[in-house]
């Protein structure tokens, strides 16, 4: 199965699918229950990628501790004012082992859930932990030396970074995984990447899962970068990424690595074998509203850009819907899911869901679909499944002021997307409050000649302009504020 050099993926909540899907049954379920229905939704829509959050085990101490944290009640309150015990599962990243939950039917399941999938044309992701594990992982009584240890006086000055680890077999002081600029996730420690033989064991996860999905979606990917291990906890570990992405490729040629990364450092995990890493930057940008920091974004190579995976929610960030005013959203989605990479589109997105899900929950809240939105999302996903959008060649076009003086041609994000002679397309968004005007040169060099026909993909909106006009001086464009287009661009006679 070939993948498109530009995918698409859906994100789903596992857990909380499966509850949903459990109360509408009205008796437990497990991935065995996943419907077909759904699955041919997904690929119908156009995706090629599913990831499934949250399918391993999780333990009790973990979710013991997301059930007594004052901080984690009130955020869990807000997202479910009827909330219960019941609903608060534990971190689905406080992970205990890679097999799949005894209560979703195992690995069993997963593999025949699996094999579905795979017959819609689709593939599976699943999840990586690599900086972590839950409080009650195994390796805690069998490998205390894989994990960080800390002193009496580390838990003295840091109480938020360590534990005390009383148990009938051992005691000791261990540190919480955490970041360096974060207290520590008081439900995890920290797995010791200075040790080789945890390296190893590491490795030997990643094949495990390997077995039963076609790619991982590696959480915080680059806290066990050595030099930033090496900034949290004062010794530099050899590097694990290179070594252990060859490794599973051996055994499984073509599977795929996504990594969750921060602070400017998605080149430098690409460079270790990383299929697609978070673009995070592009993302705070679009937040921001400005049009020049989202073209000097766009302007990288694409070498680098057909490797990061484009999104405007996920499980971490704030909805979309809440987040975006409505035009806003439009605009930065026809910027973000119409540029080189992966598109990554999260359950609840495409029917303008506004309450995020904590993921240490496994009810979710009931939400009325937006309409809007989710026509406008609809126009989305088709327009995605155009062949320059899935294997064509992208660029970034200049815009020229439209007169003397006129300042707004700073304001536009305007791109191009070719399949050879056959498919021409021209994206063109207004990325501010204000309306404005430019010219932008189309990469067509055979428009002399023609009437150019100009069909919006995201409206019922058609134009038609003069061929030697457009090759002269270039496409007027004047649009209101946030206003954008996605043209088809057809030569006539």
């Amino acid at each position: 199965m070939k993948s498109p050099r530009y995918p698409s993926l859906y994100q789903i909540n596992t857990r909380t699918f499966l509850n949903s899907l459990a109360r509408e049954l009205g008796r437990p379920t497990t991935l065995d229950d996943f419907p077909d229905a759904e699955l041919e939704r997904i690929a119908g829509l156009g995706f090629d990628w599913v990831w499934l959050l949250g399918v391993w085990q999780t333990g009790e101490a973990s979710r013991a501790i997301s059930r007594t944290r004052p901080d984690l009640l009130d955020e869990f309150q807000r997202t479910l004012p009827d909330l219960t015990e019941e609903d608060i599962c534990g971190s689905c990243f406080a992970i205990t082992g890679y097999t799949v939950h005894s209560g979703m039917g195992g690995d069993e399941a997963l593999l025949r859930l699996r094999q579905r999938i795979k017959s819609r044309g689709l593939r599976l992701l699943l999840d990586f932990v690599p900086n972590h594990t839950a409080l009650d992982h195994p390796w805690i009584k069998e490998h205390p030396e894989y994990y960080v240890a800390g002193t009496e006086a580390d838990l003295l000055t840091q109480p938020q970074n360590y534990a005390r680890l009383n148990t009938k077999r051992q005691s000791g002081i261990l540190a919480y995984g955490r970041d360096p600029y974060f207290p520590g996730w008081t439900d995890t420690f920290q797995l010791d990447y200075a040790n080789p033989n945890l390296q190893t064991a590491m490795r030997a996860e990643l094949q495990q899962i390997a077995d039963l999905c076609d790619g991982v979606r590696c959480d915080m990917a680059m806290l066990i970068l050595p030099e930033i291990f090496e900034r949290t906890w004062g010794r530099r570990p050899a590097d694990f990424w290179p070594l252990a992405i060859e490794s599973v490729r051996r055994e499984h040629p073509g599977f795929l690595f996504m990594a969750e990364v921060y602070w400017d450092l998605e080149w430098t995990l690409q460079q270790k074998g990383f299929d697609y890493c978070y673009d995070k930057r592009l993302y705070d940008r679009l937040r921001e509203g400005a049009a020049r920091p989202v073209r000097e974004h766009l302007s990288a190579g694409l070498e680098y850009q057909d490797k990061l995976a484009h999104f405007l929610e996920n499980h971490d960030e704030p909805r979309a819907g809440a987040t975006f005013p409505f035009k806003v959203h439009e605009a930065a989605a026809v910027i973000s899911f119409f540029t080189p990479g992966l598109r990554f589109f999260h359950q609840g997105q495409l029917s303008g869901s506004e309450k995020r899900l904590p993921v240490h929950l496994c009810r979710a809240p009931q939400e009325p679909a937006n309409p809007q939105l989710s026509a406008f999302y609809t126009r989305i996903l088709a327009a995605l499944k155009q062949p320059a959008l899935r294997n064509g060649e992208w660029s970034l076009l200049e815009c020229l002021p439209a007169w003397e003086g006129n300042w707004t041609s700073d304001c536009f994000v305007t791109y191009a997307w070719q399949v050879g002679e056959g498919q021409s397309l021209l994206g063109v968004v207004n990325y501010a409050p204000n309306a404005s005007q430019c010219y932008v040169r189309l990469p067509n060099s055979n428009l002399p000649g023609h009437v150019v026909e100009l069909r919006d993909l995201l409206s019922p909106a058609v134009y038609e302009r003069n061929g030697d006009l457009l090759y002269l001086s270039g496409l007027f464009l004047d649009l209101p504020p946030w206003g954008y287009h996605l043209f088809a661009i057809k030569l006539g006679g």
